[in-house]
């Protein structure tokens, strides 16, 4: 969506897309309109939340094999 409003090819506003979800952040690409910096912004919050919750899960997980052994 922020790619369509920056006029950014589909491969462009999947990498971007990428990058700022996972926070890397390398500043090749950057929204110049508002409503494009707002998405941004939207997509590092929901790449940051979804990354604490991969993690929760995965040490929920881990957890859960480690009790298990120890019986």
């Amino acid at each position: 969506m922020a790619g369509l409003r920056e006029g950014w090819s589909l491969q462009e506003s999947v990498y971007f897309s990428f990058v700022s979800g996972l926070t890397i952040g390398y500043g090749d690409f950057a929204p110049k309109t508002l409503i494009g910096r707002a998405l941004a912004i939207a997509i590092g919050v929901c790449g940051v939340l979804v990354t604490a919750l991969v993690a929760a899960v995965v040490v929920k997980a881990l957890t859960a094999v480690q009790r298990g052994s120890d019986e």
